[in-house]
C-alpha cells in the first residue's frame, strides 16, 4: 500500500473508555462514521489476519493476500457508510476480500500455485542451518497449504492459526457449521498427509 493511501485512516491505539469490555464490531462502525479514525484502526486490528485467511485461502500466495488485506481495508473505510449491517462488519469486509482476490486471481493465474522453488529465496550456502530449516519448513508448508481447496485453505487458516468457532467461520463463509467442521476435517487430514509425504 502506498504512502499516500496508508494515510487515509491511521492505525494508532484504539481508545476505549471501558477497558474491561471491548467495543462491538457495530459501535466501532458507527464511531468511525461519526469521525473517530481511531475507532476503524480497532477495527483494523481486530480482522487483519481474517482477512489475510481470505485472501490467501483464494490466492495462496502470502505477498499476495498481504496487499490485498490492505487494499481491502481501504476500500472497506472509503465505503463504510455502505455497509447497510454494522453488525456484520467482518462479513462485510471478508466479501471484499473475496472479490478483490478473485481480480487479482484473474491478471496472475499463472502465479497461483508458485512452485516450491519459487517460494522461498535461495538460501546462501554459508547460511546458518536453523535459516536453512525455517525457509524448509515454511516452503512445505506453502506448499502444502497450496494444494488445499480454496474454502479448504481458509477454513482451516481461519480455525487453526485465528482460533475463530466454527459458527463465526460459518458466518463469515456463507457455509453451515456442519460444512465448517467437514472442511477443516479433511484440510487438516490432507495437510497431515502432504507434510508426511515431503518429509519421506
Amino acid at each position: 500500500m502506498s504512502g499516500a493511501t496508508r494515510s487515509h485512516f491511521p492505525l494508532g491505539r484504539c481508545l476505549i473508555n471501558d477497558v474491561a469490555t471491548e467495543p462491538s464490531d457495530d459501535e466501532l462502525v458507527h464511531r468511525t462514521l461519526a469521525g473517530e479514525h481511531d475507532a476503524f484502526a480497532a477495527l483494523v486490528r481486530r480482522h487483519r489476519r481474517a482477512a489475510l485467511a481470505r485472501a490467501l485461502g483464494v490466492l495462496g500466495d502470502p505477498a499476495d493476500a498481504d496487499d490485498i488485506a490492505q487494499e481491502a481495508f481501504v476500500h472497506a473505510f472509503e465505503q463504510l457508510a455502505t455497509c447497510r449491517h454494522p453488525d456484520r462488519f467482518a462479513a462485510w469486509l471478508l466479501a471484499i476480500v473475496q472479490r478483490r482476490s478473485l481480480n487479482r486471481l484473474r491478471t496472475i493465474r499463472r502465479r497461483r500455485l508458485v512452485p516450491l522453488d519459487e517460494q522461498i529465496p535461495a538460501t546462501r550456502s554459508d547460511a546458518p542451518v536453523r535459516a536453512l530449516e525455517r525457509a524448509d519448513l515454511r516452503a512445505r508448508l506453502l506448499a502444502a497449504l497450496a494444494r488445499l481447496t480454496p474454502i479448504q485453505r481458509e477454513i482451516v487458516l481461519l480455525a487453526d492459526v485465528e482460533h475463530w468457532p466454527h459458527d463465526r467461520i460459518a458466518a463469515a463463509t456463507g457455509i453451515s457449521v456442519v460444512m465448517s467442521r467437514r472442511h477443516l476435517s479433511d484440510a487438516r487430514r490432507r495437510l497431515r498427509d502432504l507434510l508426511s509425504s515431503s518429509n519421506d
